[in-house]
């Protein structure tokens, strides 16, 4: 019995020993507790732990990055939108002033001497009105001798025509105009029918 004491006040005297000399500690039931194992499991679960927060940061940036990516597709969409048709009520209301200036060709004299210099004088101004509008993308549709096209065309009479394939235009009253692609008045047109006893097509005269 007074061994046993001896032997289990010899560990303690060695455990404390270790302590003072090493700077370790002891559990309650006397194992060495590891410090340093201790540390690197408390260092990898807070280095998970910011892999963690990272990744989740970087999905977040992702997001954001791609949202504000698709907001200025969006904004240059609608700004083209506008730089395009800004100007198409503008160029509606110009329409009238270039068929004015075409009617006014059309019933001149060119025959006639005093009036040639005038003539000439409102063909220049309207060339040069017709190349400006087509810088900003203006364009004329004139569709003689092109096959009917109710999208771009308006039919305001039929006419039997043996020389012309049915569903022809054969005459424009009044030409259409687009901006950038887009119909901003149709042609209104007169469109040529199969003569009597021949088949013909339907053409819809209010397209």
């Amino acid at each position: 019995m007074s061994e046993e004491r001896d032997m289990q006040n010899e560990q303690e005297l060695n455990q404390e020993e270790l302590v003072e000399e090493q700077g370790v500690d002891i559990n309650e039931d006397g194992t060495v507790i590891d410090d340093e194992a201790t540390r690197i499991a408390e260092l990898e679960k807070a280095l998970a732990e910011s892999q963690a927060t990272v990744e989740a940061q970087k999905d977040t940036v992702l997001r954001a990055k791609a949202d504000a990516e698709n907001a200025r597709r969006r904004a240059d969409t609608e700004v083209e939108k506008a730089r395009k048709f800004a100007l198409e009520r503008f160029a509606g209301e110009l329409l009238p002033v270039v068929d004015n200036l075409e009617r006014a060709i059309s019933a001149a004299d060119a025959e006639n001497e005093s009036v040639k210099p005038l003539l000439e004088g409102v063909e220049m101004t309207h060339k040069s009105f017709l190349d400006t509008v087509e810088k900003f993308g203006l364009a004329l549709v004139d569709p003689v001798g092109e096959v009917f096209n109710p999208e771009l065309h308006q039919a305001m009479s039929m006419q039997e025509s043996a020389e012309h394939a049915p569903n022809t235009v054969i005459a424009v009253m009044q030409k259409g105009y687009s901006l950038n692609g887009r119909l901003l008045r149709p042609a209104m047109v007169m469109v040529s029918k199969a003569p009597s006893g021949e088949a013909t097509s339907s053409v819809d005269t209010q397209a």
